[in-house]
C-alpha cells in the first residue's frame, strides 16, 4: 500500500484491521504531548454522488478518531463504542487529506466521554461529534 507524503509520519493502529483498511486506511500520530490526530487520504471511492465526502465515511472515520483521541487512556484495555452523535457542518470538496482530533471530556471507571471534530488542511470543520466508549470486561 502506498501512502501520500503527508501521511508518511503517521502510524497504523494495527498491522491489519479489515474494516478500517477497506474503508480507509486510517492513520494516527501524536500531535502534541497530550493529544493525537487521525488522518486519511480522501479518494474518489470515499465520495457521494454529489462529489463530496460521504457522510457514512465521515462517521466511520469518527469512530476511529474517538479511539485515537483517548489512546493514552485505553492503553491495553478493550473498549467499544456505546454512542456517537455527529453534526455535519460543511461539505468536503477536493480535500486530499482529512483529519480528526478532539479531547476526552470525562473518564469514569468504565466509560470515556469524548468530543472532537473532523476537518481539512485549511482547518475548516467538516463535522463535529461527541461519543462514549465503554470498557469491555474480559470474560
Amino acid at each position: 500500500m502506498s501512502i501520500t507524503k503527508e501521511l508518511e509520519k503517521f502510524n497504523k493502529w494495527y498491522e491489519t484491521e479489515p474494516f478500517e483498511d477497506f474503508v480507509g486506511p486510517f492513520f494516527y500520530k501524536r500531535n502534541t504531548e497530550n493529544n493525537h490526530i487521525s488522518a486519511f487520504e480522501c479518494k474518489k471511492h470515499h465520495l457521494n454522488a454529489m462529489g463530496t465526502l460521504h457522510g457514512g465515511m465521515i462517521m466511520s472515520f469518527i469512530d476511529y478518531t474517538m479511539f485515537v483521541i483517548c489512546l493514552d487512556s485505553i492503553k491495553e484495555q478493550s473498549f467499544v463504542t456505546v454512542s456517537c452523535s455527529t453534526e455535519f457542518l460543511n461539505p468536503s470538496i477536493n480535500d486530499k487529506i482529512i483529519y480528526g482530533d478532539g479531547e476526552v471530556t470525562q473518564e469514569t471507571k468504565s466509560m470515556i466521554f469524548i468530543k472532537g471534530r473532523i476537518f481539512n488542511k485549511k482547518n475548516i470543520n467538516i463535522s463535529t461529534f461527541s461519543g462514549i466508549l465503554k470498557k469491555v470486561r474480559p470474560k
